[in-house]
């Protein structure tokens, strides 16, 4: 009996004794149950998800987004031949999200405009940037520049420094040089009244950022849409503006208190966006929508024609085979929330960001950085006038001991030397976690002052 109980049982295993493979491959395997049981063993001493305030991802989804997830895990969303309905659905989600975006009435997809879906925002910034840069070199070969002499004519792209670090890569895998508007105490996101020093011929174009995530401030875009309209008048080279909407894309569009920002736009030419943020799905999934289906916009160069249903269509990827799952997923979510389904969450959220400024204010040592009142990032500094000593990474220390991420990290270059703490509060954050974490904040700043 003792040995049968042995063999079945997973503490009496011999894998339970012993540490976990790590350097090689082990020769033998080991019963599916155990081996699930061991790799879940590894991650005990992992963030929980809904005490993760650093992550801007999704960590929760609704079962029966999580079953239509499973049911399509083995899919290729590349493969659009082989799984018509899958590409079917990723195009009625981007036609939904442009029309989100103000695309325009009666516009249709692939008509009027084109879009795709991509592996996390970064695709889609990655698209956007290469598309600024092609339809820039066709611009610049008809004005006769000789684009070849990269000591006069190196393609540049203006966007603010707090950037986020796939246009860092961009630039270094494409060589176009990266000129950095600086922010400053006067100005947290691009600065309107220094961005077309940075512009000349060899600009491809500047990037609007919807969220910028250091702060959760937005740019201008209303206003930049303005200078770019007035230096196209008489500029050789017209330039466009891409927004990189990462995670606001999702959210200014169902809550009040934003300017204008997208198609609404004449200038605006492309926007990205990622699912896995406020879109609500696991990651990784982003969408990358152009304002118009012309060559002007998307260069030939970028699209590869693939069979679809006895005709083709364009597919336009930087990355190939992924699942068709996150796919279903956002178009789930499309379909089961709706236009008043998201509103009603992204309000929620912003109660939620409204609730921890409300409590943070109450200590009377914190200066306010992003109050939550447009995105919903709740951003402080230490104020220079407070008596504490002790510093926002020691209360980053103390918050995981009761088990919350709560990053502290510096701003960008110029004001390096402020330090921030950073919530990022996300749909599955409810006012009950809410209550938890302001109720631990407040020990863990007891603790440290008593100390």
């Amino acid at each position: 009996m003792t040995e049968e109980y042995l063999e079945q049982s997973f503490l009496g295993s011999l894998e339970a004794g012993q540490s976990m493979p790590k350097a090689t491959l082990p020769e033998k395997g080991m019963n599916p149950d155990t081996a699930e049981t061991l790799v879940q063993h590894i991650r005990l001493n992992e963030a929980k998800a809904d005490q993760n305030l650093a992550t801007f991802c999704t960590t929760q989804m609704e079962p029966q987004a999580d079953r239509l997830m499973m049911s399509a895990m083995e899919t290729n969303a590349i493969d659009k031949s082989e799984y018509p309905k899958t590409a079917a659905m990723e195009n009625y989600t981007i036609s939904m999200i442009a029309h989100m975006w103000n695309i325009g009435e009666n516009k249709e997809i692939f008509k009027d405009f084109i879009g795709t879906s991509t592996v996390g925002s970064s695709e889609g910034c990655m698209l956007g940037g290469l598309s600024l840069l092609h339809s820039w070199k066709h611009r610049a070969k008809k004005a006769g520049l000789d684009i070849d002499n990269l000591h006069e004519h190196k393609p540049n792209l203006v966007i603010m420094s707090g950037y986020q670090v796939v246009w860092e890569k961009f630039c270094t895998y494409w060589n176009v040089d990266m000129r950095q508007v600086p922010i400053d105490e006067q100005h947290m996101s691009l600065d309107m009244d220094h961005v077309m020093d940075y512009v000349d011929e060899n600009t491809i174009g500047i990037i609007g950022i919807q969220g910028i995530t250091y702060t959760g401030a937005v740019d201008d875009i209303q206003k930049l849409d303005e200078l770019v309209s007035e230096y196209n008048k008489t500029a050789q080279l017209p330039i466009r503006i891409h927004v990189d909407a990462a995670f606001g894309g999702f959210f200014a569009p169902f809550v009040d208190g934003f300017k204008p920002w997208d198609f609404r736009l004449k200038n605006v030419g492309s926007i990205n966006v990622s699912g896995h943020k406020y879109g609500m799905v696991y990651p990784g999934i982003g969408w990358i929508v152009w304002r118009e289906n012309t060559e002007e916009y998307l260069p030939n160069e970028m699209r590869f024609s693939v069979p679809y249903l006895g005709s083709s269509i364009d597919s336009i990827a930087i990355n190939f085979s992924h699942s068709g799952a996150h796919i279903l997923a956002q178009y789930y979510n499309m379909i089961r929330f709706g236009r008043e389904g998201f509103t009603a969450v992204m309000n929620n959220v912003r109660k939620v960001s409204l609730r921890i400024t409300d409590e943070l204010n109450k200590f009377n040592v914190f200066e306010i950085v992003n109050d939550g009142s447009q995105l919903p990032i709740n951003c402080w500094k230490i104020a220079d006038d407070a008596n504490v000593n002790w510093t926002l990474y020691d209360l980053e220390d103390k918050l995981k001991e009761y088990g919350w991420q709560v990053p502290a990290y510096p701003l960008p270059a110029n004001r390096d030397k402020t330090i921030i703490s950073r919530v990022v509060v996300r749909p599955a954050m409810t006012m009950a976690i809410c209550d938890d974490f302001i109720d631990d904040l407040k020990l863990a700043i007891d603790d440290l002052n008593k100390k």
